[in-house]
């Protein structure tokens, strides 16, 4: 079944006042600026959290430091050679 786009009504009985046509747009308009403002608000809210949760993870790693965490180089596996005359 195909439909059709147009109006099948004759054009003299359609009244075409301009005052429809900018309600239907600025409805349109409305639903555009409130689709924008979800997006946005949603955007700032996961950055928001992102923030949050690299700060709450800095200090967890912070405050559970071992005492070998002060010294250079604790824990690496590498064997350096750097400035050993080798």
């Amino acid at each position: 079944m195909k439909f059709c786009s147009r109006s099948r009504k004759n054009p003299e009985e359609v009244s075409g006042s301009p005052v429809e046509d900018n309600s239907s747009t600025g409805e349109q308009e409305s639903a555009l600026l409130k689709t924008i403002g979800w997006i946005s608000a949603g955007l700032g809210a996961v950055a928001l959290g992102l923030f949050v949760g690299r700060e709450l993870r800095l200090r967890y790693k912070f405050n559970h430091r071992t005492p070998y965490d002060f010294y250079a180089h604790a824990g690496d596996e590498n064997d350096v050679e750097v400035g050993l005359g080798i």
